[in-house]
């Protein structure tokens, strides 16, 4: 059974609080938390986008597949490409079977990590495979979370149903849920019910009871709040969320900036406002989905328009 300082790290780590979670001093090398400790660590470390402090944390000659695992990842990060995701691949082989390496935890850290790495490359078939023989909850919420990205909802409500009623306090399968009922209200894992009156009620408590604890408030709360105010029709408070989180991460976090530029859409902002957030947007991360669609678009645009001659004018020579 985990300690309380590892549920704790667990729960920041689970709600995005990275950075309350990185100010926190490590444990004795000697304490049986300290693999647990160092790893959720170094993992919210990446998350902020100090990859190099991250690897700088893991002992080079540790036996942890699992800091194994997240040194590959960080290693990843810097140098994307299939030669980079090979350690990752291998590591999830050697954990494979009841003799392979590292303590339950352990195993599924290292699935967890490879197929979080797996969904960066665009490689979901290999994530999805790597996570079939993980059983943690936070490997169940990564399958689930796959499911959401490729629209196939009812496969992650099937992936949830069982877990979430076999343990209904779980943190990771808890916000599932809240993520399943924020793009698909009304899905609910938890029961046979179609959900309250309000579809966004569920999802809108998840985050609000969550956000009033100041040890674990982070952005993703708030721009998760955000999104359901507006889909709500509650510009004026998801604006407030949504402010709170850009300003909680810096003006940089991808998601809150997509979500300010739907509010001001939304809000009926001027386009030269909108024109500015999206530009952040696309300055904070050139990969972000919303900044490759337009792009993609534009340039749809650009070609169809440089094939279309426009016909004189009726009546002119």
């Amino acid at each position: 059974m985990e300690s309380s300082e590892v549920y704790h790290i667990k729960q920041q780590f689970t709600l995005g609080a990275y950075p309350a979670l990185v100010q926190q001093d490590l444990p004795d090398p000697n304490s049986p938390d300290y693999n647990h400790a160092l790893l959720y660590k170094a993992r919210a470390l990446i998350a902020l986008g100090k990859t190099s402090e991250a690897a700088g944390l893991i002992p080079r000659e540790t036996e942890s597949p699992a800091l194994k695992a997240v040194s590959a990842f960080s290693q990843y990060i810097t140098s994307p490409g299939d030669e980079s995701l090979e350690p990752l691949r291998d590591l999830a082989v050697e954990v494979e079977g009841d003799d392979g390496e590292g303590e339950p935890w352990e195993k599924d850290a290292v699935r967890v990590i490879a197929a979080t790495a797996f969904v960066r490359a665009e490689e979901l078939e290999e994530a999805l495979e790597t996570l079939s023989t993980a059983a943690s909850d936070e490997a169940i919420a990564l399958k689930i979370l796959i499911y959401l990205s490729i629209s196939r909802p009812q496969s992650a409500r099937k992936s949830l149903l069982t877990p979430l009623q076999q343990n209904p306090d779980s943190l990771p399968l808890q916000l599932s849920e809240a993520m399943l009922l924020l793009f698909y209200p009304g899905s609910h894992a938890s029961s046979s019910l179609s959900g309250p009156a309000d579809p966004y009620n569920s999802s809108m408590s998840f985050y609000t009871e969550h956000l009033a604890s100041p040890s674990i408030t982070s952005h993703r709360l708030l721009t998760a709040r955000g999104l359901i105010r507006l889909a709500r029709g509650e510009i004026s408070a998801a604006k407030s969320d949504i402010e709170e989180a850009l300003a909680t991460s810096g003006a940089n976090d991808p998601e809150a900036l997509a979500a300010s530029i739907v509010a001001l859409a939304l809000g009926g902002a001027k386009r030269a406002e909108i024109d500015e957030a999206f530009e952040k947007l696309v300055q904070a991360d050139p990969e972000y989905p919303m900044v490759k669609d337009t792009k993609e678009k534009a340039d749809l645009f650009d070609s169809c328009a440089a094939k279309y001659t426009v016909p004189a004018v009726a009546g002119r020579a």
